[in-house]
């Protein structure tokens, strides 16, 4: 239950990042609602999966460097597995676009930001 709740906050995070960020793109121009729902789940799935393997593997091997830059590798981090998650829905028939680091970056920023608010109100631990 605690994945599938980390999941949907994931879904709402990367929603409000890809409405702030118009370089943050879900699904195709001609998708309807719930068509572009469906591709937003696939690829919170997706996301989710990356964060729970490999971003807990990265974090941890990067945990002296993360003490160093006082935590601003983190943030960086998010932001190459934001692009990492881009990579992997590419091989799938999924439709979502990161426009660089740059965008990334501020993309993670607002996905950890609407995570941490949501999970104020939700508990996934």
């Amino acid at each position: 239950m605690k994945i599938v709740l980390t999941w949907l906050c994931n879904a709402a995070a990367i929603a409000v990042a890809a409405w702030i960020f118009g370089g943050i793109s879900i699904g195709d121009a001609s998708q309807d609602g719930w068509e572009k729902a469906g591709t937003l789940l696939v690829i919170a799935a997706v996301f989710t999966a990356i964060n729970l393997t490999v971003g807990r593997v990265l974090k941890l091997v990067s945990i002296p460097f993360i003490v160093l830059t006082l935590g601003i590798l983190l943030v960086v981090l998010n932001a190459l597995l934001l692009l990492l998650t881009e990579w992997v829905t590419g091989a799938l028939p999924i439709e979502f676009h990161v426009d660089g680091f740059w965008v990334a970056l501020w993309g993670s920023i607002v996905i950890s930001l609407v995570n941490m608010a949501l999970r104020l109100f939700v508990d996934t631990e």
